[in-house]
């Protein structure tokens, strides 16, 4: 079992599924409800990743492995604090889901998933994202699903997704 924090204990959520499945939406609206810190895995990318896939260039595991290292430090930072972690991150193969979880308590995984018509809809509709629908293929063919993952329809009203990750992880024991 994790540290205890002030509500509980620390635990990390990792929201994951590819570009435009609705993981910061997720995952913004858990860390509300769940009264833990937020942190969005985009953000974290180093400017050559974000310009090398604006360019619609998939990152290479090479690229990846510095910003999902710097991901985890950061988990591990907050959970030092004593406080519970939701991460939206792609982290579409198990290899780089070890590197975010290594060491970590308490870790869970919601996986969105729905249709690539709907994902490449949402994906084109984005503005000032620089994620081109052109990777969609590539991250669908890299995905390999988690055992043991929450599984969420990304086509579920927001509140519906909230309450039914929230009632599965009072259900679930958390995988380590």
């Amino acid at each position: 079992m994790g540290t205890e924090g002030t509500t509980g204990p620390v635990r990390i959520l990792l929201v994951m599924g590819v570009s435009g499945s609705g993981k910061s939406t997720l995952g913004k609206a858990l860390a509300g409800q769940l009264g833990a810190d937020f942190m969005e895995g985009d953000a974290w990318h180093p400017a050559g990743n974000v310009a090398k896939m604006s360019r619609g260039e998939p990152l290479t595991d090479a690229d990846r492995w510095p910003w999902l290292r710097a991901l985890r430090e950061a988990l591990a930072e907050g959970v030092d604090r004593g406080r519970s972690q939701v991460l939206a991150c792609s982290a579409l193969k198990e290899a780089y889901r070890e590197v975010l979880r290594e060491g970590l308590p308490d870790w869970q995984v919601v996986l969105l998933h729905g249709d690539r018509e709907t994902l490449s809809r949402r994906m084109t509709s984005r503005r000032d994202h620089f994620m081109p629908v052109a990777l969609l293929d590539s991250q669908l063919a890299d995905l390999e699903e988690p055992e043991g993952a929450i599984r969420v329809d990304m086509a579920l009203p927001l509140d519906t997704a909230v309450k039914a990750v929230i009632r599965k992880l009072g259900e679930a024991p958390p995988r380590c």
